[in-house]
């Protein structure tokens, strides 16, 4: 069990440097270009996936990329990432930092990339403005690049639809946990 531990946490950290490598650079220009490079490669891939949100994007107000790593250590789940919200009337991408906490049964390590289409510009300027999320999780996933599965998807609540796309990991979780979602004072 000592070994398992050690093991998690060893790749709990190499997951959370996975997670911070969207950021990678050394100047503020550098940062931001990375986060729009991974923004439009996220794009890509869901739009192969489930090729109807590239129509629900373009008609959207706005819709958030964020890249995520997640990890469950028997009864506490924490993940953290970085993203940017697009406003598609002006084209200005507000860029964004994610914090998460939880607790529940789980054990694992996941990498992956979430999606946010606002339905209303209101419920898109509440987001950037205040980001709270709050609620249930409960997944699986065992991936690593191309080879394996994830259970994940599309969701609904409160005017934003909500796709999950899972880069790699092995986790089983089933937890209550809060994020947090508030502006990158850098990179703003």
């Amino acid at each position: 069990m000592k070994r398992i531990i050690i093991g998690l946490c060893a790749l709990a950290i190499a997951a959370l440097l996975t997670g911070c490598a969207t950021t990678s650079g050394t100047t503020t220009p550098d940062k931001r270009k990375a986060i729009l490079s991974m923004r439009n490669e996220v794009l890509s891939d869901l739009y192969k996936i489930h090729p109807q949100a590239k129509g629900e994007v373009a008609k959207a107000p706005g819709y958030a990329v964020f890249n995520n790593a997640d990890i469950n250590i028997i009864f506490v789940s924490v993940g953290g990432g970085h993203g940017v919200v697009t406003d598609n009337k002006t084209n200005k991408p507000v860029f964004m930092k994610m914090g998460a906490a939880g607790v529940g049964l789980g054990l694992g390590v996941k990498d992956f990339r979430a999606i946010f289409i606002f339905h209303d510009r209101e419920t898109m300027t509440k987001f950037i403005n205040s980001g709270w999320e709050f609620g249930g999780h409960a997944d699986a996933a065992a991936k690593a690049s191309d080879k394996g599965a994830a259970v994940g998807g599309e969701a609904l609540l409160d005017g934003i639809t909500i796709y999950q796309l899972t880069q790699s990991g092995l986790a089983l979780q089933a937890t209550v946990k809060g994020t947090k979602y508030w502006k990158d004072d850098e990179l703003n």
